[in-house]
């Protein structure tokens, strides 16, 4: 391997259609000094034994935009490359068994419509008519997007390989990466072969492509990449004459897809229950390898498909394929910068949708490692969203064993995971838990989301409708308005940030003014070079080199990284402490009221105004009282070490008999919030979002000094708002919202809810949502008519650009 050089711009590890795609956008940038190494050779991992299919239609604007991309691309590049694509757009049809099903998907087309993507709602005959072998006695309804299709994964992977090639890029079979190697934090080079040919290549960037092999390679890195394998299944018949063209077709409610290609049928699955595999690693000699025959686990989905496609009774079996794909614990992909190692990127865990998401992971990747910030919004697949603990083999072969089966399980609002749970609980949990606690997980945290009543069911019953647990929330919701609640959000990230530069370094990194009295509480955003919202948090002041910063328990991760990546020369100490402290909240405006009478200290306005912290007697314990509120009413957030947590819970519960005091859970949390218009990080602000469009230029202090996203403030404000983010309420009371529902302005679409809930106090759906206003004044947004889209029928809405619930926080400071 002497052609091999010594020094690389960057070098990709693994040669599947993921490696191959980012290797072409580099170079399509201009990066000619790439490698990329491949262990065996091109595809043999999971690729060349893909399905292909081609959706175009995600669950969120930007993952639908990277499948679209990628649809474009494959279509163009057998003309670019001259090596045949099989890219055929033959359309595809979904079809749903269930009044359920057919709401969720009609629901998926009227997302389809606000990104610009071609799509129909098809009557059962009209899916007959397209697709003359079908059983439809119990199709109740189906949508046809004519623009999706399917292809060739292996020559797609080739033909980007080809691409790259052609310009400047060396890709090397067999060759297998040894070791990454790092110094002072950051990426230095590979070590690669075995035996007498082994060799070292310079260079500050590696991208870990390697699929289902990624996170055994990661992790000799220290770097967390969250996968496994699973087995995955489906069969191909015999050539069945007349056969002809077909839309790609999915019958999710039987867990099955359907392929016609020259002539056969494909028939594949996402069973409910998944094989895990790999568990005690995967073989050196792992090449287009396939794996052992189950029918009998295959059976029932065979079954489904002969009545389902009765000429599948008839039709010989030409292969039964058994193979295996990687799973992640959410399923979604990684992409991104590890926040372990700088200069380690990573693209990869598919989880099946591979081919349709790598030609626009790859560009958007290669965009990324380019520009050095992402070119959009990827929060949705970022790797910094995996936690540490996640790359436990055993949590990810139980958690996979579910995740595969949920690509075609219903989508419902609010659907928890069923496996790999209970490892991060809260000190009250088992007391939450007798109760009556229905617990939700998030990042591995068990955070009670309701409470049931005696002898109510512990249990979601899902649907699109009211589920069993919404006369909790409205309960939960009125006792925060009326009287006082208590949540459990120990599942909060918290950050000590101290040392003698620790104001100037997030003065830097924040928009708000933090050089503020010790004690004070600044509600902040930490912004990118566009003015994007990179983190939304609140950062108290404890005193002159202390500061501790409290993030979403999703996102710590996250916050984490884009600290350090920023830490420079200056003399700060990050530290997370997210377990050393609960947080245990009082809300309402029965709040003073209740923690009067458990603590000697003084909480009226003059001595514990609103946004100020300090260190509080309770029960028989200490802790620290921030005077903020997220649900919008007077209340406190309580920060207690772990070790006085229950016995300051019980005081509470004790001293709240007599007020009414409820336990609140999760839902109730996000009901109260949406009222008050209160913006949730990830939904209503990403880093794609101007921090002023998002309507938080009064956290935004640019007479500071400077900070990270200053000049884009003070742009933004030159040349004017392009949207706004706008409060709307739906007039009729019975509709529900959740997220990306369609926003229609004097009959036309314009965007999509970003996040709803229902408002119990306002009597109806609340949504947040970006309306375009560019040129146009406040007044004249709300003039305009509005409905909201949902599930194809539109229903009228009030919009606002205040919150709808107490508009001049009057509450909050009582």
């Amino acid at each position: 391997m002497s052609s091999l050089p010594t020094k690389a711009r960057a070098v990709i590890i693994g040669g599947g259609i993921s490696g191959c795609s980012v290797a072409y956008h580099l170079a399509k940038l201009g990066w000619t000094d790439i490698v990329l190494l491949e262990r065996k050779q091109l595809t043999s991992g999971t690729t060349w034994h893909a399905a292909g299919l081609i959706g175009q239609l995600r669950a969120s604007q930007n993952m639908t935009r990277l499948a679209k991309y990628s649809a474009d691309l494959y279509v163009k590049l057998e003309a670019e490359t001259e090596v045949a694509t099989g890219m055929r757009q033959v359309g595809s049809i979904t079809v749903a068994l269930t009044e359920e099903r057919k709401h969720e998907i009609y629901r998926q087309a009227s997302l389809a419509r606000a990104f610009d993507v071609d799509v129909r709602e098809i009557s059962p005959r009209e899916v007959k008519e397209m697709y003359p072998h079908l059983n439809i006695e119990d199709v109740v309804g189906a949508v046809h997007l004519p623009l999706d299709g399917q292809c060739d994964p292996a020559n797609i992977a080739m033909a980007l390989a080809k691409g790259a090639r052609q310009r400047g890029a060396k890709i090397v079979e067999n060759v297998k990466v040894t070791e990454v190697l790092k110094k002072n934090g950051r990426v230095t080079g590979v070590t690669w072969g075995q035996g007498e040919e082994q060799g070292t290549i310079e260079t500050d960037v590696v991208i870990n492509c390697a699929g289902m092999w990624a996170r055994d390679l990661a992790g000799t890195s220290g770097v967390t990449v969250p996968l496994h394998a699973c087995e995955h299944f489906y069969l191909v018949t015999e050539a069945i004459e007349g056969l002809g063209r077909l839309p790609v077709l999915r019958v999710p409610d039987e867990c099955a897809y359907y392929k016609e290609d020259a002539g056969k049928m494909m028939l594949g699955a996402f069973e409910p229950v998944a094989k895990p595999w790999g568990m005690n690693g995967i073989s050196e000699d792992f090449c287009f390898d396939q794996l052992q025959e189950d029918f009998e686990h295959f059976e029932p989905i065979l079954e489904m498909g002969v009545n389902r496609m009765p000429m599948l009774g008839t039709a010989g079996i030409h292969t039964f394929f058994n193979g295996p794909e990687s799973f992640t614990p959410d399923d979604r992909y990684y992409l991104g910068e590890a926040p372990e190692l700088g200069g380690y990127w990573v693209a990869a865990g598919y989880n099946s949708i591979g081919i349709v998401s790598s030609g626009g992971a790859g560009m958007a990747l290669a965009q990324w490692i380019n520009d050095g910030e992402a070119p959009f919004d990827l929060w949705e697949v970022d790797i910094r969203r995996a936690q540490p603990f996640q790359k436990n083999r055993r949590y990810l072969k139980e958690r996979v064993s579910e995740t595969l089966g949920l690509l075609y399980a219903d989508h419902f609002p609010y659907r928890q995971m069923a496996t790999s749970r209970n490892i991060r609980r809260s000190p009250i949990h088992e007391h939450l838990k007798a109760r009556g606690a229905v617990f939700g997980e998030v990042a591995g945290w068990e955070r009670a989301n309701w409470f049931a009543k005696e002898g109510q069911e512990r249990e979601y019953h899902y649907s699109w409708k009211r589920q069993n647990w919404f006369d909790n929330q409205r309960d939960e919701h009125l006792a925060v308005r009326n009287g006082v609640g208590l949540f459990d959000m120990t599942s909060f990230g918290k950050i000590r940030i101290e040392g003698r530069d620790a104001l100037a370094f997030l003065q830097k990194l924040c928009a708000n003014e933090l050089d503020v009295e010790p004690g004070r509480i600044v509600y902040t955003q930490m912004l990118n070079n566009r003015g994007g919202i990179e983190s939304d948090l609140t950062i108290t002041r404890l005193s002159d080199t202390a500061f501790f910063a409290v993030v979403p328990g999703a996102t710590l991760q996250r916050d984490l990284a884009w600290m350090r990546k920023h830490l420079k020369d200056e003399f700060v100490v990050i530290t997370d402490v997210t377990a050393a402290e609960s947080v245990l909240c009082v809300m309402g405006p029965k709040s003073r009221e209740l923690i009067q009478k458990i603590s000697p200290n003084d909480f009226s306005n003059e001595a514990n105004p609103f946004g100020t912290a300090r260190e509080i007697e309770i029960g028989m314990g200490l802790a620290r009282a921030h005077r903020v509120t997220y649900v919008g009413e007077l209340g406190w957030e309580l920060y207690v070490s772990t070790d006085q947590t229950a016995h300051v819970f019980e005081a509470i519960e004790e001293a709240g008999k007599d007020l009414g005091l409820k336990l609140c859970g999760l839902h109730t949390l996000d009901s109260c919030r949406i009222e008050k218009a209160f913006r949730h990080f990830g939904h209503d602000i990403t880093d794609e979002d101007h921090v002023l469009e998002a309507g938080l230029g009064f956290a935004v202090k640019v007479d500071k000094g400077d900070f990270i996203g200053r000049d884009a403030v003070l742009k933004k404000k030159d040349t004017g708002l392009d949207r706004r983010l706008v409060q709307f309420r739906l007039s009729d009371p019975e509709p529900l919202l959740f997220h990306n529902e369609a926003i229609v302005r004097d009959g036309k679409i314009v965007g999509t809810i970003t996040s709803g809930n229902y408002g119990h106090y306002l009597g109806g759906a609340i949504g947040l949502g970006y309306v375009p206003s560019k040129g146009e004044s406040a007044e004249q947004v709300l003039t305009s008519d509005y409905e909201i889209e949902i599930a194809g029928a539109r229903v009228k809405a009030e919009a606002s650009l205040r919150p709808m619930y107490d508009p001049k926080a009057e509450r909050v400071r009582m």
